[in-house]
């Protein structure tokens, strides 16, 4: 009985276009999120170096973090 029910349900699934679009959105927005952890990493680092290069260059004291 369960086995029945099983093909059933995935000889629907295989047959249902919407779903296999849905399962290609989704492997589509998994590759760009994995793109984007890949280059913002060091862009991030490379991003926060300009700025504390700039913060230097001008003589800006960042607060300590253990002061209030």
């Amino acid at each position: 009985m369960y086995l029945m029910y099983f093909s059933a349900l995935l000889r629907k699934f295989v047959k249902n276009e919407e779903a296999a679009s849905g399962i290609e959105y989704a492997i589509v927005v998994a590759m760009v999120a994995a793109c984007l952890v890949a280059f913002m990493t060091p862009i991030g680092g490379k991003i926060t170096s300009i700025f504390t290069d700039l913060q230097t260059k001008l003589g800006i004291q960042t607060p300590s973090s253990g002061s209030s």
